[in-house]
């Protein structure tokens, strides 16, 4: 109960804070200008997530795990929601980033691996080994150490034809760029349903622990998480602008007006009571007989 009136105040206290930073009804926070597409190298105008949300991603697509055994991509679903990431394991760069910054991410979020969550990585490189996914699991492992999280991380390698339903299916677009022999690649992870529908995309390198919990908590529809994440996405809302949650101000306003009459509805119920049992008291005190010396 404490846990849940702290998160009543929280939404209550950011509601000065976010009309401040509003930019539209609904908004709680600052849309940034974009870039001009003309002003990108040929290859970055290729590449991005078209966010396909409530779609499904095909688990019947065959991959290897990282034994080099091919399964299945559904034995990893079914249970939990499941944060998705697309990275080649040779990547010098930006797939090392997103990488670790879901697993900074991750461990901060309080949410268990392999109870509550299962993470998957896919190299879209065909080149890639059931050596190179150990390596990159390693070094992974090596910062989110938490209990389970070797069980419940996938790191997977596909041919190409997998490669590319898969990618397909989930609205991530790279291309090969001759000139610098790498891959050109958005960057971001995707929060999945348990059966496959993808729920959530958090775009760039580093994901706010909030937003990535609060993904998980919608991804799994209120199976994971506390009745605080519940009332925490109400006052927050999902933008694929962004991929972001920002908060809504006239929810939390809600919140905060409900949480004021409830609060007020308490006191007088209290009041009442506690003025009733001292007239019970005081006319017990009268209806006793006087004894006289």
């Amino acid at each position: 109960m404490r846990g849940l009136f702290s998160a009543i105040f929280a939404c209550s206290a950011l509601i000065v804070v976010s009309a401040q930073m509003a930019t539209g009804p609904g908004n709680g926070y600052k849309r940034e200008a974009g870039v001009v597409s003309s002003a990108l190298p040929a290859p970055l105008r290729e590449i991005g997530f078209d966010q396909n949300i409530g779609r499904s991603l095909p688990l019947d697509t065959a991959v290897r795990d990282e034994t080099g055994r091919t399964v299945r991509l559904g034995e990893y679903f079914g249970k939990r929601p499941v944060v998705l990431i697309f990275a080649y394991y040779s990547c010098p760069m930006l797939c090392a980033q997103v990488i670790n910054g879901m697993a900074s991410a991750l461990g901060v979020v309080s949410l268990q691996p392999g109870r509550d969550l299962e993470i998957v990585a896919i190299s879209f490189d065909p080149r890639d080994t059931a050596e190179t996914a150990n390596t990159k699991k390693a070094g992974y492992l090596e910062r989110y150490s938490r209990p389970g999280a070797a069980a419940a991380s996938h790191f997977l390698t596909a041919d190409q034809p997998s490669i590319d339903r898969l990618t397909k299916a989930a609205g991530f677009r790279y291309v090969w760029d001759e000139q610098t022999r790498q891959f050109a690649h958005p960057t971001g992870v995707i929060v999945l349903t348990p059966d496959g529908r993808f729920a959530r995309y958090l775009f760039g390198i580093e994901y706010g622990p909030r937003d990535l919990r609060l993904a998980l908590v919608e991804a799994s529809a209120g199976q994971v998480g506390t009745p605080v994440d519940t009332l925490l996405l109400y006052c927050y809302h999902y933008d694929p602008m962004t991929g972001r949650y920002g908060f809504v101000v006239i929810r939390a306003l809600r919140v905060a007006a409900g949480a004021t009459v409830l609060a007020l509805g308490t006191f007088v119920f209290v009041m009442v009571r506690r003025e009733k049992r001292q007239a019970g008291a005081r006319g017990t005190q009268a209806a006793r007989p006087k004894r006289f010396l």
